[in-house]
C-alpha cells in the first residue's frame, strides 16, 4: 500500500506565536502515525512561489494522512497556524 504525506509550504508571519503551533501539532501528528521527513531547514525555491518553511510528514497510507489532517484535535491547533502564517497544505499519496 502506498504511503501518504502531508506537505506544507509555509510563510511564518509571527515567529513567536507560531512556536505554539509547532509545540502542539507535533505530538498530535506523531500520535496519529506521522514520521517527520522535512521540518524546516535550508531550502531554495527553483520555480514557483517562495515560502520560508517546508514540512513533510509521512504516514502509513493516504487514508491515514487524510485522517490526520482532518482530526478534530489537529484542526483546533491548525487555527494557530492560520493566525500566524500563510500556508499551502497538501495531502498526497506516494508511490
Amino acid at each position: 500500500m502506498p504511503k501518504g504525506y502531508i506537505i506544507g509550504h509555509i510563510t511564518v508571519n509571527d515567529p513567536e506565536a507560531y512556536k505554539e503551533y509547532v509545540e502542539k501539532d507535533t505530538p498530535i501528528l506523531l500520535g496519529l502515525g506521522a514520521v517527520p521527513i522535512v521540518r524546516g531547514g535550508q531550502s531554495q525555491v527553483m520555480e514557483g512561489e517562495q515560502h520560508n518553511r517546508h514540512v513533510i510528514f509521512e504516514f502509513p497510507s493516504y487514508k491515514a494522512a487524510l485522517a490526520a489532517y482532518n482530526d478534530p484535535e489537529y484542526q483546533e491547533v491548525a487555527k494557530i497556524r492560520h493566525r500566524t502564517a500563510t500556508s499551502t497544505i497538501i495531502v498526497v499519496e506516494g508511490t
